[in-house]
């Protein structure tokens, strides 16, 4: 395959994937569409059945009158019988038979409206109760779709809330260990000015002890030593 070849080829795939992408984000769009044209064409099947069926009355009305024309008929030659008139009532006679021919075909075409009839009823009352159950589940499909989506976002938000409370724990946990290094640092110096303080005390009760610092002057050395300064 040359590269040209291959270009074309990817082309096509490309095309081909956005279509079906395509497709994917208006799969409700289209069921609607497809479901509306499916009502469009039940409805003109419907307006044929009725087209059908009022045929199927005006030739049975054809019928029942012509019915009505042959017996209407049938009293004329047995009228003209009664009176011995052979030739008219062979005239009679004829147009009866006239008559029933026009029924015999008028009936023959109201038979084939009747069996329309009967087999557009039966198919129209099939794709009534194969769109009916369609647009139950398009109805079903509609409602899931709505929920999958008040969860996405619910949980995309959940997800946004967990991320600004993990930031928000973090700096909680900076400032307590800025909080805890500052108590360390104030702690460790109160330890050294009182282990200095400590020092020195101790210190200069080492030297009294010692009699090397400290007033260990009593009462009896200021009165020998005014005694002295008088004499």
């Amino acid at each position: 395959m040359s590269i040209w070849m291959k270009v074309v080829t990817a082309i096509r795939g490309g095309v081909n994937e956005a279509g079906e992408a395509i497709a994917d984000n208006q799969a409700l769009r289209i069921l609607d569409q497809e479901i509306r044209d499916a009502d469009s064409e039940l409805k003109r099947s419907k307006d044929a059945l009725a087209d059908i069926m009022a045929k199927q009355k005006l030739g049975q009305k054809k019928v029942d009158g012509l019915a009505a024309k042959i017996k209407e008929y049938e009293g004329y030659v047995l009228q003209a019988l009664a009176k011995n008139d052979e030739a008219l009532a062979a005239e009679v006679a004829a147009k009866i038979a006239e008559f029933e021919q026009q029924m015999e075909s008028e009936q023959a075409l109201v038979s084939g409206f009747a069996d329309s009839v009967a087999q557009l009823r039966k198919a129209v009352g099939h794709s009534e109760g194969n769109l009916r159950r369609l647009k139950q589940q398009v109805d079903i499909v509609k409602a899931t779709e709505s929920v999958q989506k008040a969860q996405m976002a619910v949980s995309q938000r959940h997800g946004g809330a967990n991320t600004k409370m993990r930031t928000a724990l973090d700096s909680l946990d900076r400032i307590k260990q800025q909080q805890e290094a500052r108590s360390a640092r104030m702690e460790a110096a109160n330890e050294l000015a009182n282990d200095g303080g400590g020092a020195e005390a101790s210190l200069d009760q080492k030297l009294k002890a010692a009699g090397i610092a400290g007033s260990t002057t009593s009462g009896a050395d200021i009165l020998a030593r005014l005694k002295a300064k008088q004499g």
